[in-house]
């Protein structure tokens, strides 16, 4: 798998006051508004008791003692841009259907998986791809502009940090808005990717049944066994998203930079993820094997709150809009 990494830039130190715990009147407004938004994304964001604000304060100053901070996010920080995710009760797609996604193996080896998975990728490209950054999304930039955040890791596949602006940032599994061929390892846009399917499938036009979290939608036998898929145009092999499939392993090149990254940190901010995944969990448990501090935000338990001196159960953007940052 290749995974684009940006190097690191010259940050600009903005000063923010912190004022109090961090909770203006200004803040608590904005909390007031997002009620109606969170009634709208109730499909996809699961439930969870109202902000703890002595758990928010713990939090403030554990990122206020942070000149470092390595963050880490997963599916619940995009869940408020209207994206699901797989584990949320109640809400997740393992919760709500029998469906699991793709397996690497499968799609390597079988044609017929791969022109189901396309199929359904192509009806839902113009959805999934046109999902914007919530607030939580634009805090963690904001975070990096200021010079509070020395390094995120997303779990997501979805580029809304890139569409935030996170500039100092690693794709763990990869991303849906980049294509890459098994043979020749060209790597073209998703989107120029949407213009092939069109021309190959001029008449073709199914309507799906529900969205899945990865970007694509739920399609019978039936309604794909007629969809045309194109082939790499260098060299005519099998083309695959740049993602890393359920069964797939990250490139240790990758996981061995972000050690580095970890290492030259002061703390961990894991964000909107369970950790159900090893993929994720190792960074946690290297940041403990080096007693760099940890702190949580997630709804509902995570595979790392014994690691953890602070654990918020709140919606991201209940929060990371209202911690400050400090030079």
């Amino acid at each position: 798998m290749e995974t684009t990494k940006h190097s690191a830039v010259n940050l600009q130190v903005a000063k923010t006051v912190t004022h109090g715990s961090g909770w203006s009147a200004c803040s608590q407004n904005i909390l007031q508004c997002r009620c109606f938004s969170h009634l709208a994304l109730s499909e996809y964001v699961p439930a969870c008791a109202p902000v703890d604000r002595h758990q928010v304060e713990l939090l403030q100053d554990f990122v206020s003692c942070s000149q470092r901070l390595f963050v880490m996010t997963g599916a619940g920080i995009s869940t408020e841009s209207g994206i699901p995710d797989y584990r949320s009760e109640g809400v997740g797609l393992y919760s709500r259907t029998e469906r699991r996604p793709i397996e690497h193996s499968e799609f390597v080896r079988s044609e017929a998986a791969r022109r189901r998975y396309w199929a359904r990728n192509f009806v839902g490209w113009p959805q999934f791809s046109s999902h914007q950054p919530n607030e939580a999304h634009i805090a963690l930039s904001n975070w990096e502009r200021a010079g509070k955040l020395h390094w995120l890791v997303t779990q997501n596949v979805d580029a809304l940090h890139t569409k935030a602006g996170q500039q100092r940032l690693s794709e763990l599994h990869g991303c849906t808005h980049r294509v890459t061929c098994l043979s020749c390892k060209t790597v073209v846009k998703r989107s120029e990717l949407q213009e092939r399917f069109m021309v190959l499938n001029p008449s073709w036009n199914e309507e799906s049944h529900g969205v899945a979290p990865d970007g694509d939608v739920f399609l019978t036998d039936e309604q794909v066994a007629n969809f045309n898929v194109p082939a790499c145009e260098s060299c005519g092999g099998v083309l695959k998203p740049q993602v890393t499939f359920f069964g797939d392993t990250v490139s240790q090149e990758l996981v061995f930079s972000l050690y580095d990254y970890l290492s030259q940190s002061d703390a961990m901010f894991i964000i909107g993820s369970s950790l159900q995944v090893y993929s994720g969990y190792r960074f946690a448990l290297k940041a403990k094997e080096k007693h760099i501090p940890i702190a949580i935000l997630n709804i509902g338990p995570t595979r790392a709150d014994h690691l953890a001196s602070v654990k918020v159960s709140s919606r991201c953007g209940d929060v990371l809009p209202h911690i400050l940052t400090q030079e």
